[in-house]
């Protein structure tokens, strides 16, 4: 009787492993198809088709870093395409929360540290002095990780001339908000944030955000020129990226400024 509830019990066991097996097999394939479909509508920037996939796709595979990185990426290409300040905060909320997660799943991955660094850049326009003086010090750690582990990352230099430009100009006020909250702030300079955006376009001469950015830090620097030369490139390049249009806009609106 013992033998034949012992082999009872093992043909139970193999049965719900195998089971256990098929049904594990089926939920990676169909994650898998809903990748190759979320995919599909990164290309076409369509984030919230593609969110239709890669959200469910989540559930199936929680820890998938690619998965992570494109929900963050989906949820900030969702911002721009909002014109409410609160809407943009609040899909930017999201996007860090998917981008820290990918972050820390790969800490020796240079796409996953950075996406915590693009999601606040895309928030900071629309925070308070506050919270833009605690994402400072979070953008320039997630860019030196991002560096660390990939020098050649054109779109990390960019992100770090841009911290350093909105950091050499930074108000008095933001200054004491620093000093109370996170200590002093650091002391940059526009010819930092210069040396950065040659970096990038040395890199990739071909992301428009490049020229745009370069622009904005001579016309900080009251380098009107050079300023008008820069902006006037990056706004005559065709549209690649799902934030060009927008980046555009604000190369519109510095040129009308010089």
């Amino acid at each position: 009787m013992l033998l034949v509830n012992a082999i009872r019990l093992f043909r139970v066991s193999l049965l719900a492993g195998t089971l256990a097996l098929v049904c594990g097999a089926v939920r990676a394939e169909e994650a898998d198809a809903l990748i190759a479909k979320g995919d599909q509508f990164d290309k076409q920037f369509k984030a919230k088709e593609a969110l239709e996939e890669y959200l469910p796709a989540n559930k199936l595979k929680p820890d998938n870093l690619h998965v992570l990185i494109c929900i963050a990426r989906q949820y900030r290409h969702l911002m721009s395409d909002t014109s409410s300040k609160p809407e943009k905060l609040r899909l930017g909320n999201i996007s860090l929360e998917y981008a820290g997660r990918a972050a820390t799943l790969a800490p020796k991955n240079a796409e996953a540290q950075l996406s915590p660094a693009i999601s606040y850049g895309k928030m900071l326009p629309y925070m308070g002095s506050k919270d833009q003086v605690n994402a400072s010090p979070r953008i320039k750690a997630a860019v030196d990780r991002t560096l660390q582990l990939d020098p050649d990352n054109d779109i990390a230099w960019h992100m770090l001339g841009r911290w350093n430009r909105v950091l050499a100009n930074v108000s008095v006020l933001k200054r004491v908000l620093a000093k109370t909250f996170i200590g002093e702030l650091p002391v940059t300079t526009n010819e930092e944030a210069e040396k950065c955006l040659l970096k990038a376009i040395a890199l990739n001469p071909n992301r428009l955000m490049h020229y745009i950015e370069l622009g904005r830090i001579y016309a900080q620097m009251g380098r009107k020129e050079e300023a008008r030369k820069n902006l006037e490139k990056g706004l005559a390049m065709p549209n690649k990226d799902h934030d060009d249009p927008e980046v555009k806009e604000i190369g519109r609106q510095t040129l009308q400024t010089l």
